[in-house]
């Protein structure tokens, strides 16, 4: 029997198969590592990962392209890997410099929506960095083997047939495995990730580093043409959206709210994580948010509302307040519809003669934001590159200096407008510097999550002081309508568990509710603590009433009700459960068929149809 010897078969076979391989999954890594990195331009190796890294799925994807060289014969073969890799390194590099400027990557999506490509307009190359050189040097490398070694590949690999069919096997495999794995934890979630696995999110950076560069744009392809592909929808589904529509108009005769604010400027002021268990109230003696009580002597404060977020989280609250629309109950709505008809707030304002402003302190591609408020019809968009970086506070820009710089954005706007604006300091875990707490916490709560979670919204609660401050300072303020409501709950929603293990609170701040406060607030207002039941999903037609805005405008486009007029007093969760009392089983059937046809309506883009 001969004996097998390892070098005199490696010797035989494709020795690039195996390098080039190698040196593209290297790219890929060193990829990871650079995104996560000062300026996406030095490496961050304790941060290229999210959980465990699926290095078997990533590998995989690497051998499916270099899988396919083999079906080539001599030097075609070792064409195919320098061409193979220089478009790796080439998309890599793309996707590198596109996040830094936008926090997101590139998407298929661009081809049929060039639009969506720059919204900034901006000189993309000026991203470039020296250390970026290092995803094209192995290519010249290889150029000058080929050229060195031209005949090595001559004439080789002429088993044509069998060449073919281990390409196929290995594809098979493969694409099999990684298959197996998407369907293992990402359709059945059996497990959070591993080595053996990954798993895809709404989160294009998270996506990116669970299932490898090249398996996030395999599966954007796949997403764009599969998965997210509009549904089509039938008689009967635009019956019953239609139907749906009509059962929830209450057809109230109008009260003396309808235009108590007509042709104020509006402000919508969405701040991360507030919830509303911290509005009038204390902790060891001091009020968490003296401010915003303040304020509610001169507002409608809506104490009975509840997140109606679903995967999206914050775009998920941008989406509802900016559509009075249910997100969809499979990834986040903002990444798979983004380009879809809306009867948005900035439309229906900007029929009323508005000028439409948007701002968040963050890139344009975190959460894929600008891409649709630019769908929405907001005129104009300013991102965190539109501002000075004086401030940092947990996650980026301060709410203090980002207030500041918003207010010198539209002192000087044409008026009526509306601003929309999102915030970031009191995102989870709750990090503020030392300087910026003001509470003196007892020992049981000030290194708790939720002690965390005071100090930050008393800091919140200060900005939101000196916002009105700015207001008034630019004569602003009086002819403004300031809407400020939490985009989702914060520590009950990401931190119950640590909060149910702190001694010595109050049993009500146990309580996982998931409330968000809605207040709108101006000098003129008599302030009303209003405790209707109601949702996210109703703060956009309530404040329309309030600016007087006819309600043949939205009625048949909004899946939330007015707050300021109406008989019902029920809202539903995420998962289909109802808060309330339905007066009626029509009532209450109603909406429990809200969030299955918001699904109807989204995936299957009914307001364009509707108009087709």
């Amino acid at each position: 029997m001969t004996k097998f010897n390892l070098k005199e078969w490696f010797k035989k076979r494709d020795k690039l198969f195996l390098i080039v391989g190698f040196l593209i999954w290297l790219k890929t890594l060193m990829f990871l590592a650079l995104i996560h990195g000062k300026d996406s331009a030095t490496f961050n190796i304790a941060r290229m990962y999210f959980s465990p890294p699926p290095f078997i799925c990533h590998i995989l994807f690497v051998v499916i392209i270099m899988a396919i060289g083999l079906c080539f014969k001599g030097r075609g073969r070792l064409a195919y890997y320098i061409i193979i890799n220089l478009f790796v390194s080439m998309l890599l590099w793309a996707d590198l410099v596109y996040y830094r400027e936008y926090g997101g990557f590139l998407t298929v999506e661009y081809l049929f929506h060039p639009g969506s490509f720059n919204p900034g307009d901006v000189n993309l190359f000026k991203h470039i960095h020296l250390v970026d050189i290092l995803f094209f040097i192995d290519i010249i490398v290889l150029l000058v083997i080929a050229i060195k070694y031209k005949e090595y590949y001559r004439g080789r690999f002429k088993s044509l047939g069998k060449n073919i069919l281990t390409s196929a096997v290995l594809i098979v495999l493969s694409v099999a495995y990684i298959y197996g794995a998407h369907i293992y934890i990402d359709v059945k979630d059996k497990t959070n990730g591993d080595m053996l696995f990954f798993k895809t999110t709404w989160a294009p950076f998270q996506t990116m580093s669970n299932t490898s560069p090249l398996g996030y744009h395999a599966f954007d392809i796949y997403n764009h043409f599969v998965a997210n592909k509009v549904k089509d929808l039938s008689k009967d589904d635009m019956k019953a959206i239609d139907e749906w529509y009509k059962e929830n108009d209450e057809n109230l005769p109008d009260n003396k709210y309808k235009g108590i604010l007509k042709g104020k400027n509006v402000i919508f002021l969405q701040v991360e994580s507030l919830e509303s268990f911290v509005i009038n109230e204390t902790v060891d003696g001091q009020e968490i948010t003296p401010n915003i009580n303040k304020m509610l002597n001169n507002s409608y404060y809506f104490n009975n509302i509840y997140d109606n977020v679903n995967n999206g989280t914050s775009a998920d609250g941008d989406l509802i307040s900016n559509t009075s629309l249910y997100p969809v109950r499979q990834g986040a709505t903002y990444f798979r519809y983004a380009f879809n008809k809306y009867n948005s707030l900035a439309n229906i304002l900007e029929s009323e003669n508005y000028k439409t402003i948007s701002v968040h302190p963050e890139r344009s591609g975190n959460w894929n934001w600008r891409t649709n408020h630019k769908n929405f019809g907001f005129e104009t968009t300013y991102d965190i590159n539109d501002y000075k970086l004086d401030e940092i506070i947990g996650p980026g820009l301060s709410d203090g200096s980002f207030f500041k710089q918003t207010v010198d954005f539209i002192k000087d706007e044409k008026t009526p407008f509306f601003l929309h604006a999102a915030t970031l300091t009191s995102h989870g875990p709750f990090d503020i510097p030392d300087n910026k707490k003001e509470l003196n916490l007892s020992d049981n709560i000030k290194d708790t999550i939720l002690g965390a979670y005071f100090q930050s919204i008393r800091y919140v609660d200060n900005e939101i002081g000196n916002l009105v401050k700015y207001l008034n300072d630019n004569k602003l303020m009086n002819n403004t309508v300031l809407v400020i409501y939490g985009d989702h709950s914060g520590p009950h929603k990401f931190y119950q568990d640590k909060i149910e293990a702190i001694n010595g609170i109050k049993e009500q701040w146990k309580s996982p509710e998931k409330k968000v406060p809605f207040i709108i607030y101006n000098p003129s207002i008599n302030g009303e603590i209003r405790d209707v039941i109601g949702g996210q999903v109703d703060m956009m037609p309530t404040v329309l009433y309030a600016l007087g805005v006819e309600k043949d405008k939205y009625i048949n486009t909004v899946m939330g009700r007015n707050l300021l007029n109406t008989k019902r007093n029920f809202t539903v969760l995420n998962f289909g459960e109802i808060v309330g009392n339905p007066n009626t089983k029509e009532e209450e059937q109603h909406i429990k068929n809200a969030i299955p046809i918001a699904n109807k309506i989204i995936e299957g883009n009914y307001f364009k149809v509707k108009d087709e």
